[in-house]
């Protein structure tokens, strides 16, 4: 096989590939990148046996075609060290040998033939939705998930698909996330009773494909198809594959408040995520929480800790209802206002101070949070 591509834009797919390869993995074929390379076009693949990427290079200069496979930290470094415009690529079943203008590098090859197979989307029936939608909807809920739990299920997004409606969700049983949208089920694809759970990494990988998509065409489509225990997604020249967890999800619905009985309040999110950050400065680890006070045309955050002080810092609001308060963890906030954008405005509704907190958008996104009791929100450093 040999081939001759432009450094930079080589590197920028490779670097793609290689996120999912697993460099530190005791099966030593798994370190790398595999290109197969036709006449007209290339593509690499990689994978770590749970998540597989396929990434399509058009227009690449395929003198012999082939494939070969690439290490990822050498092949890599090269690529991010070099400072040729054009890299020349010629593998053969002893060496990778990498020609540039002004240096050589050869490389020990391993047989392309002994890569794990990664299958190209060939789902008949699957959800069609734009690219920039399928970031956004990644880009609100994964935050709230949490690797690290015990319960196992916690550690990735729940996809729920049904006629053109399209829902995730992501929990980590402090805080819930959830977006719902609009999609185009296409075979009358759908994801049932079944537990279609993405893990987090795979969900991250999925959000800077759609993201990079959706910077190169705004219009661009995204088909995501779940089937057996694996969820694939394409977006123009990159298909993923990941495996889904195994495990209960919690029931959502059950404990996502109904909007009645709750006071609402609508608020400009730059301007509240300014007092946020504010209010926050006085937090520490032992004392995290933040009391958010509505009075009359106002709301005023006000956080005391032994060690930092105290901060107070009054937000004017178009608020007219009784007095209410609630103590919340800042954090978790920050984490919801992120997401949005700062010209954006949402609802914050809030019940009494042992009630969940909602914060709502009208686009069709939901955060709900637990508050503090005030002994969880001041805590001893004996406590912790």
């Amino acid at each position: 096989m040999k081939f001759t591509c432009d450094r930079e834009k080589f590197q920028a797919a490779f670097q793609s590939a290689a996120s999912v390869a697993a460099p530190r993995s005791p099966k030593a074929i798994l370190r790398n990148v595999k290109i197969e390379a036709e006449e007209d076009r290339a593509t690499l693949l990689a994978t770590d046996l749970d998540i597989s990427i396929r990434i399509e290079i058009p227009q690449l200069n395929v003198e012999v075609p082939g494939s070969a496979l690439l290490p990822v930290d050498r092949f890599g470094s090269i690529l991010r060290e070099s400072s040729d415009q054009e890299l020349s690529v010629e593998a053969s079943p002893q060496e990778t040998l990498v020609r540039g203008e002004r240096s050589e590098f050869r490389l020990q090859a391993e047989d392309p033939r002994e890569y794990p197979a990664v299958p190209p989307f060939g789902e008949e029936k699957y959800h069609q939705l734009s690219a920039r939608l399928l970031r956004d909807m990644i880009r609100r809920t994964v935050f709230a998930t949490d690797v690290d739990s015990t319960r196992y299920a916690l550690g990735g997004v729940l996809w729920e698909m049904e006629g053109s409606t399209v829902v995730a969700v992501g929990t980590d049983g402090r805080r819930l996330a959830k977006m719902e949208s609009q999609g185009e089920a296409v075979q009358e694809h759908a994801t049932g009773e079944s537990a279609t759970i993405v893990p987090t990494r795979a969900m991250q990988l999925m959000e800077r494909t759609a993201a990079a998509a959706a910077g190169e065409d705004a219009d661009c489509q995204a088909k995501l198809s779940f089937s057996g225990n694996g969820v694939h997604l394409q977006v123009q020249r990159v298909t993923l594959f990941s495996r889904l967890l195994e495990g209960r999800f919690p029931r959502w619905r059950d404990v996502f408040p109904q909007p009645e009985g709750y006071t609402h309040v609508s608020l400009n999110v730059g301007p509240f995520f300014s007092t946020v950050r504010q209010a926050a400065i006085a937090t520490s680890t032992e004392s995290r929480g933040v009391e958010f006070a509505f009075d009359q045309g106002s709301l005023v955050l006000t956080a005391r800790t032994a060690d930092w002080g105290q901060s107070k810092v009054e937000l004017p609001i178009a608020y007219e209802g009784q007095a209410m308060k609630v103590i919340l963890d800042p954090r978790f906030l920050i984490d919801f206002l992120k997401v949005l954008e700062l010209e954006d405005t949402f609802q914050f509704r809030i019940k009494d101070p042992e009630g969940a907190v909602v914060c709502a958008t009208e686009d069709g996104y939901g955060y709900v949070v637990m508050p503090l009791a005030p002994d969880q929100a001041r805590r001893r450093p004996e406590d912790t």
